[in-house]
């Protein structure tokens, strides 16, 4: 699944850290989803949308 998470919070000006905090989780957890390493879970990809003001399928589409 890709995603294009890192841009638009680069957009809208957020740290790796601050979107964490909203989404309570680790700033790590935020870089392994923007860097394809890690599928977040339905409740935290609902999170992320959450935050970051889209819906889900703007943040993430699936691999063909």
């Amino acid at each position: 699944m890709k995603n294009n998470i890192k841009e638009i919070r680069l957009a809208l000006n957020l740290s790796q850290k601050e979107l964490a905090q909203l989404c309570d989780v680790s700033r790590q957890t935020i870089n392994m989803v923007e860097n394809d390493k890690y599928d977040p879970s339905l409740p935290l990809a609902m999170k992320l949308a959450r935050s970051l003001n889209r819906s889900i399928e703007q943040l993430f589409e699936l691999d063909d």
